[in-house]
């Protein structure tokens, strides 16, 4: 059997079924372009059927990507798989995912029907769909729950009637590890013809263990893993494309590989992310924010000293630059001296111990000491003793629901004051666009984060951004009641620190 993991992404099927996140056909083309680049094998772009949009998104994803395989879901009814087929026309390699329940709950509860009936459904759907496409994957829905020995019937019917592949969902996330594991192992050691399909995991996270299941069960002879990414999807979500990977990739012991390039995943999940509109959390594995950052003084020396001391994954396999170090009550003498080398402070120990005592006294007021906090404990007060090369003199923005947002921005420069004007996707979109004009630098913006310092529309605004320029980061930090007035002195601070 050969350890090849197939990595059959259903990120715009199942894991747009998450309420209020459904994505138009342009969004949907972008994802599944980006999913080509990230190296998945198959794309469920969609259930035809369904609607007139899921139906064109199939077929114009159809036409956007080359290299993945592009499925349709349908259920086992001629009128679905017909749809399906018509919307895979334009497909370099289509297939068509048909199936039908097979525990008792769906056999008798939602089919209202019986077992024998049931497989000859299953068998009749896959001969049909194999009259139009080569490739056709059959789903056993809730084989969780389903009986093994019943499930066998089933798997060795429709691969007998054409079935490539043979998946075996655990629809409700009922399932243990070793429960879904032994289940497919059932399934290899019991169905005469497996060796002739491909056999498929789809696990749900209704439990907690989608990724544990899959794992499992490519531990079991699965060689297909359904996933999406972020882990989104109906209910509790899917399995998580990025953690199933990574876990194959860290325990090389178990010698499986997919065709996945790891470097593409962060940059995959902040799309899916921003175009659904569902916020990863931050201590998500693998893409979470909080993924690589490090507060406690223990784990912080650790890294420093040895990446590998508290990180089984190096950050930038994943596409992260590096991993963080968070600044608290709970760190160390070694973060802060390696927060402060950044910079461009290197003190000596005496002084260092006369710092941190302070700072200790400061990280009990705050959740976390920033960059400009650090600063001001070295003893570098920017307003007095070393002024910003780059102040804000005067800004102006104009924006509104039939207005182009534009800002006027006024900087003075060691003194002399220069004025420009530019339009943007939003007033503070504009304003950074009329600053980087008048600085005349090619910056990129990494990070911006706003944060409310108490509570209610009159707050003060915190403002931390950090921008990169010809390969070294700068941060900027600035807090003001106008959220677009502390965005464009955080972004002057930044710059200043360039200057």
């Amino acid at each position: 059997m050969s350890n090849r993991v197939y990595i059959f992404d259903t990120t715009l099927r199942d894991g747009e079924q998450v309420p209020g996140c459904q994505l138009n056909t342009i969004e949907k083309i972008e994802v599944a372009r980006q999913l080509e680049k990230l190296g998945v094998d198959i794309i469920e772009a969609g259930f035809p059927v369904s609607s007139p949009g899921d139906f064109n998104s199939v077929v114009e994803i159809s036409k956007a990507v080359s290299n993945p395989t592009i499925c349709a879901l349908t259920r086992a009814v001629k009128k679905d798989i017909e749809v399906a087929a018509d919307a895979l026309q334009f497909a370099k390699r289509g297939r068509i995912h048909t199936g039908i329940g097979t525990s008792p709950y769906h056999i008798y509860n939602k089919l209202n029907s019986n077992p024998e009936e049931i497989i000859q459904r299953a068998i009749d759907a896959v001969k049909y769909a194999r009259k139009f496409v080569d490739d056709v994957e059959f789903y056993a829905e809730d084989a969780g729950r389903s009986d093994n020995e019943y499930l066998a019937r089933v798997i060795e019917a429709v691969i007998k009637a054409g079935a490539t592949v043979v998946n075996i969902p655990d629809t409700t996330g009922y399932c243990l590890p070793a429960e879904y594991g032994a289940k497919i192992a059932y399934l290899v050691n019991n169905v005469p013809n497996i060796d002739k399909a491909i056999i498929s995991t789809h696990c749900h996270n209704d439990l907690g263990m989608a990724t544990a299941n899959s794992i499992s069960g490519i531990i079991n002879g699965a060689r297909q893993v359904e996933v999406t990414m972020n882990g989104i999807g109906e209910r509790a979500g899917n399995t998580s494309l990025e953690e199933v990977v990574m876990t194959l990739r860290c325990h090389k012991d178990l010698e499986f590989e997919t065709n996945i390039d790891s470097k593409q995943i962060m940059k995959t999940s902040k799309l899916v992310s921003t175009l659904m509109r569902m916020p990863v959390q931050p201590n998500k594995a693998i893409v979470g924010r909080n993924a690589f950052a490090h507060s406690s003084g223990i784990h912080q020396d650790g890294v420093l000293k040895n990446r590998e001391n508290y990180e089984i994954i190096d950050p930038v396999e994943v596409g992260v630059k590096e991993s963080s170090i968070v600044l608290t009550a709970r760190s160390g003498r070694a973060a802060i001296k390696h927060r402060l080398s950044v910079l461009g402070y290197e003190l000596e120990p005496i002084e260092l111990d006369e710092l941190y005592h302070k700072f200790l006294e400061l990280a009990d007021k705050k959740k976390d000491v920033t960059d400009e906090d650090l600063e001001i404990l070295v003893g570098r007060d920017k307003e007095e003793d070393t002024p910003r090369p780059l102040k804000l003199v005067s800004l102006q923005v104009t924006c509104g629901k039939s207005t182009i947002p534009t800002a006027t921005v006024q900087v003075s420069f060691h003194g002399d004051v220069f004025t420009e004007t530019a339009i943007g996707n939003g007033p503070i979109d504009a304003a950074f666009t009329a600053v980087k004009a008048l600085v005349k630098r090619r910056v990129r913006l990494e990070e911006f984060l706003i944060q409310a310092i108490h509570r209610g529309s009159d707050d003060v605004g915190k403002v931390h951004v950090q921008i990169e320029h010809k390969g070294s980061t700068y941060y900027g930090f600035a807090a003001h009641t106008d959220i677009v007035t502390a965005s464009v002195e955080a972004f002057l601070d930044a710059l200043g620190h360039i200057e």
